[in-house]
């Protein structure tokens, strides 16, 4: 198959962006932007590092980040798999971008910047869940902010669907890739009631 490998090639094949596309885009949060971010409770993070890119779900029980200013959001780190994929990437090279949805809008708002890792305790203790504080802030420098298209939400009608049924469980996958020696039928079981003492 032909390989697409320079940027001349790669435009020829694509009509220009129309004005919208660009003149969304914003340096820093405005007070819209900043309003749509802090109704997400979800967002993907993406990162970069020496072993690749990683992509990271993010949840919390609230805005998923907090404003320190216009051009500064802050990420609280909390409790995982601890395989720190998107921690070690941002201590070693801070390039990141973040994909915010909001359950049932088919808009998304990407954040593109850099990060850095803080175990500063002020910054911590605002993240304060049921006593508990994150071990880490992600401390985000935004480049730029802009929605992105609607057409990709549209397409999958992502927020109508339930596509569950018959999909392999996380039991059945590591009991896979394991040789039965770990999940199964009882890690899927147990699994809520093991998670949910531990989500802060």
């Amino acid at each position: 198959m032909r390989r697409i490998e320079d940027l001349e090639t790669l435009h020829g094949l694509y009509g220009v962006p129309g004005k919208p596309a660009l003149r969304k885009v914003a340096k820093a949060l405005t007070p819209l932007y900043r309003d749509w971010i802090m109704a997400s409770r979800f967002c993907i993070l993406t990162t970069v590092g020496p072993e690749g890119t990683d992509g990271s779900p993010r949840g919390d029980d609230g805005p998923v980040v907090q404003a320190l200013d216009t051009g500064t959001l802050l990420m609280p780190d909390w409790r995982g798999n601890n395989r720190l994929d998107s921690l070690r990437n941002i201590v070693r090279d801070g390039r990141v971008s973040l994909l915010f949805m909001v359950p049932g809008s088919n808009t998304l708002v990407r954040v593109n910047g850099t990060a850095f890792l803080t175990d500063d305790d002020t910054l911590r203790h605002r993240f304060e869940q049921r006593g508990k504080h994150p071990a880490t802030v992600i401390v985000i420098e935004i480049t730029e902010i802009y929605t992105q298209c609607a057409k990709a939400l549209l397409r999958s009608d992502l927020w109508a669907r339930n596509d569950t049924e018959g999909l392999p469980t996380v039991g059945e996958i590591l009991a896979d890739m394991t040789d039965g020696e770990e999940g199964g039928a009882e890690y899927d079981r147990t699994y809520n009631a093991y998670a949910m003492p531990r989500m802060w």
